[in-house]
């Protein structure tokens, strides 16, 4: 373990050191508590409501938050506060699964690319390119109208037309380390080229890599709300924060039933505002160039 000596002879760890940086960045332990008081709530939401998400009253529809629905009721008589805390393991499951998905592949053809180098390396920047140059939401709605809504299918969109972001970090970490000497040490020992990427290139690139993912999860929210807003994300009548901003739709439920799309609208801000501080405490925090 990498030690760094302190003026007292004590010696602490670089992961000790930068925990340290991490807590003293007050904006992302706030987001670290609200991450996992909003992950919470939503695992326990059996807990916390009694109501179900398809549990129906005909006779409060519509209804503005009361003692009995406390974010009141939506056009089906459906409790809003249920929905939004249910809605919650749909949208965050999405947001972490696609950045699964994005890992894999960029880390994978990212770590490719910047090692091997030469023709290889050309190939896969160029599906990169192509990748890229056409725009995400065009795409996204294109694919997701051949394939369906689900959550699935939202999650391998996500994840399959937002790779090239990592796989562009992870190559360009990997093209400034692998000269280094311990690299070249490796290769003399006859290590495979599988076995170098492994145990010597991708540990020494995971920094980077971390708070990448990061904001992978914040991207996959952010286009969840966004392709279910438009009805080709998560099918109804599963909730999720994004297709619960449907009822925004309406010029009527703006102007007069702020509780159906602004409690989900708020959560949505709140979270990917509370990833992004995680993201930066944490790109701070791994950077040795910054002090403790």
């Amino acid at each position: 373990m990498i030690m760094r000596k302190k003026k007292n002879t004590e010696y602490v760890s670089l992961n000790e050191i930068s925990f340290r940086k991490f807590m003293k960045n007050r904006l992302a332990v706030a987001g670290i508590i609200v991450i996992a008081l909003l992950v919470l709530m939503s695992a326990a939401a059996p807990l916390i409501t009694d109501y179900s998400i398809s549990r129906t009253d005909l006779m409060n529809i519509s209804n503005s938050p009361d003692s009995s629905h406390i974010l009141g009721t939506d056009e089906l008589g459906r409790d809003v506060f249920a929905r939004l805390l249910y809605g919650g393991r749909v949208s965050i499951l999405v947001g972490i699964a696609s950045m699964c998905v994005q890992v894999v592949i960029g880390v994978t053809m990212g770590a490719i690319a910047g090692y091997f180098g030469g023709i290889t390396d050309k190939i896969i920047m160029r599906i990169i390119d192509i990748i890229m140059c056409f725009p995400f939401f065009v795409i996204a709605v294109s694919v997701a109208a051949v394939v369906g809504p689900g959550i699935k299918n939202l999650i391998i969109i996500i994840g399959f037309l937002m790779w090239p972001n990592i796989a562009r970090i992870v190559r360009a970490e990997i093209l400034s380390i692998k000269e280094n000497d311990y690299i070249m040490a490796a290769k003399a020992m006859g290590l495979s080229s599988f076995e170098i990427i492994k145990s010597h290139v991708l540990p020494n690139i995971m920094s980077p890599v971390l708070v990448a993912s990061t904001l992978a999860i914040a991207n996959g929210i952010l286009t969840e709300a966004s392709l279910s807003f438009l009805g080709i994300g998560v099918r109804l009548p599963e909730p999720s924060w994004g297709n619960m901003l449907i009822a925004a739709q309406n010029i009527g439920t703006l102007q007069r039933e702020w509780w159906l799309w602004m409690p989900a609208g708020a959560l949505i801000i709140l979270m990917v505002l509370s990833i992004n501080f995680v993201g930066d405490g944490l790109r701070d925090a791994l950077d040795p160039r910054t002090k403790a």
